[in-house]
């Protein structure tokens, strides 16, 4: 697997483009002997948080007050809940592993990579008891829809899959997935909570009644699970199809404004680990003028990502997308043939979603020079400075804590 790795990132860095492929992170380590991948990405990492947390921004815009504290009226009372819930099952060893400050830079230290790879903090499925997972799949569904959380668990399942198709590699396991709570769980106080795996990143943040979940990782490899325990698990099927069935419906020209490029090469995604403060400005086509039912099949592929936010604020975030409409742009990389690899991306001043077929890396005997729908990575980010909730978070110091 290691010989994958390096083969994977010599190609990267060798690409024009200049993409990631898996987005390898790695804490400091007394160890002075570290592998080529490791030290790397540790360097990575170490880079990456010397800038303090700007966000995504364009390199023309000028907008303000995108994100205003404001009362949703979708209570948020039973995150609180389920979030004290699952604290007070903790020990104390583990209470001091897992919570942290809600300022603190542990936000900004997640990784998409398997455990080989990625050390990660907080407490992990596979170290919790029965009442513990309880515990933390409550927090999951409460704060997720039932999408949402059926999405995060069939991504789960992916790595026992790698695990068996890799000769039962410990660094794959569908339990090794970690929580993290920044803050105190509170209905006034700023808090959040973080999950942290392979293929599955969630950031949660809320703020009295409001919410951001973002960054959101997710992605799989392999995408259809043909063998095994989990034989049939098959993900990201709607994200793709949708994505290429709404670049179908645009006419000639649209298409054209749409398209990067018709060459899919390596990995295209933009917004993963390590990209805080990335530029990142609008390409393709702007989406403000299409016909109604063009619209409706975007807002539909939009609604996919969406909508694994829990209900009553999965609605407010469309809301929040629609207000912006007319400066939505969608870009596509890649062929549109039925069995075509692509990248696609849908950009607006409160939204960035990212869906790319990537260059396999986890499955044996696979094509590791070239794009595949076995492997696929999703990216949703808040750009403007409001991942993690910075923005609010900044705000409601600002009213409340400044001296």
């Amino acid at each position: 697997m290691r010989y994958v790795f390096l083969c994977v990132l010599a190609l990267t860095l060798s690409c024009k483009e200049g993409r990631d492929t898996e987005t390898v992170q790695q804490r400091p380590t007394e160890d002075a002997t570290l592998d080529p991948v490791k030290e790397h990405f540790l360097k990575m990492e170490q880079n990456a948080l010397k800038e303090t947390y700007k966000g995504i921004f364009s390199e023309h815009q000028g907008y303000s007050d995108l994100f205003p504290i404001k009362a949703t009226n979708v209570s948020t009372q039973p995150i609180v809940d389920a979030a004290k819930g699952f604290l007070e099952k903790l020990t104390a060893a583990q209470l001091k592993s897992t919570t942290f400050s809600i300022d603190n830079e542990e936000w900004r230290k997640w990784s998409n990579v398997d455990n080989g790879i990625y050390d990660r903090q907080g407490i992990s499925l596979k170290a919790m008891n029965a009442e513990q997972k309880e515990a933390a799949f409550h927090l999951m569904q409460t704060s997720l829809s039932a999408k949402g959380l059926q999405l995060s668990r069939d991504i789960m399942k992916t790595d026992q899959t790698l695990r068996e198709l890799n000769n039962d590699l410990a660094d794959y396991d569908e339990e090794l997935y970690f929580f993290t709570i920044m803050g105190q769980p509170s209905q006034t106080e700023p808090w959040g909570w973080q999950l942290d795996g392979h293929h599955l990143v969630i950031n949660y943040f809320v703020l009295g009644d409001q919410i951001v979940m973002s960054p959101v990782f997710m992605g799989a490899e392999p995408v259809l699970t043909t063998s095994g325990k989990y034989e049939g698990n098959t993900l990201f099927q709607d994200e793709q199809n949708l994505g290429l069935s709404f670049m179908l419906s645009l006419a000639d020209d649209e298409q054209q404004m749409a398209e990067i490029s018709n060459i899919k090469k390596g990995n295209n995604i933009a917004a993963e680990a390590n990209k805080d403060n990335l530029t990142l400005n609008y390409e393709g086509l702007n989406v403000g003028r299409l016909s109604e039912s063009k619209k409706e099949k975007l807002l539909e592929l939009i609604f996919q990502y969406i909508s694994n936010i829990r209900e009553g604020h999965q609605q407010i975030k469309m809301e929040e997308i629609l207000e912006y409409w007319d400066e939505t742009w969608f870009a596509w990389v890649g062929e549109t043939n039925e069995d075509a690899v692509f990248y696609y991306r849908i950009h607006s001043p409160v939204v960035l979603i990212e869906f790319d077929h990537q260059i396999a890396v986890g499955v044996p005997n696979s094509d590791h020079k070239n794009p595949t729908r076995n492997h696929i990575h999703t990216i949703v980010r808040t750009p403007n400075g409001n991942d993690y909730g910075k923005d609010l978070l900044k705000q409601h110091i600002e009213k409340h804590h400044q001296k």
